[in-house]
């Protein structure tokens, strides 16, 4: 049985190389016939054609960060290293963590050194307005100071210098009540003729028309007093006041008396 299952075997792979051998391979693949076209075959595009251009402004269209692809770090100027000098020497005064947590600070204290600065520079521009003639321009009684200032030493025959000094002491400006006081001295006195008024002359002048050494020494004290306290521009206390007011009001006895 052995045996003729090995002859059967034998024939079968005889038979299969034999069919093998019989199939024909072709050499050259089939040749196609060539295609021809005629000038009808070609279509004509005819349709007018519009030249487009580029905006001359376009690339502002594509400045945004979105638009971006290459990120380019910005050069450090001086005030940078500045910064970074001094958050690093931050972190080593005040342990900070990392340098940008020094760097935010050295930012914040900056801001508040700037805001320090305008607030006195503000202060420092209201305080020299202030201090000028002017003292109460941003008051109620602007208008009314600012007569005085310029028109007082032309008006002083018409002025009542009682009730401007009462009203300067009211509201506290006891520079402005001296003021006040020197002007109706020179009031009397050229009322006495002592002197002749002239606003154009200096406290030099008048004292050099007064003729009696007394009425010269009580005049040049207060003369010193009056520009000591007015040119001055500092405040004065009540005590220094009163003193000065008291030896105004004798002065204006000595002189209205004659």
């Amino acid at each position: 049985m052995t045996r003729l299952f090995f002859i059967l075997s034998f024939l079968f792979c005889c038979c299969v190389s034999k069919a093998q051998d019989s199939v024909v391979i072709p050499v050259d693949p089939p040749k196609i016939s060539s295609i021809k076209y005629t000038e009808k075959d070609i279509q004509v595009d005819s349709r007018p054609i519009t030249t487009k251009h580029f905006d001359k402004n376009f690339k502002k269209k594509y400045t945004d960060p979105e638009f971006v692809y290459e990120y380019k770090q910005p050069e450090k100027n001086w005030w940078d290293h500045f910064k970074h000098w001094l958050a690093n020497l931050f972190i080593k005064l005040f342990n900070f963590k990392s340098v940008k947590s020094s760097l935010n600070f050295v930012v914040i204290l900056f801001r508040i050194l700037m805001v320090l600065i305008i607030i006195a520079l503000i202060y420092f521009i209201a305080r020299a307005l202030t201090k000028q003639e002017g003292r109460w321009i941003f008051g109620k009684s602007a208008n009314k100071k600012a007569i005085f200032y310029s028109d007082a030493e032309k008006n002083i025959h018409l002025l009542d210098f009682e009730k401007l000094i009462k009203e300067s002491i009211e509201a506290g400006e006891k520079r402005i009540a001296v003021r006040y006081y020197y002007l109706w001295l020179l009031k009397v006195m050229a009322q006495r003729n002592y002197i002749e008024w002239d606003i154009e002359k200096t406290n030099s002048d008048y004292l050099y028309e007064l003729q009696q050494p007394a009425h010269k020494e009580e005049f040049m004290y207060l003369s010193y007093l009056y520009n000591y306290i007015w040119y001055g521009e500092f405040e004065i206390d009540d005590i220094v006041f009163r003193k000065t007011e008291n030896r105004f009001k004798n002065a204006l006895k000595m002189f209205g008396n004659g």
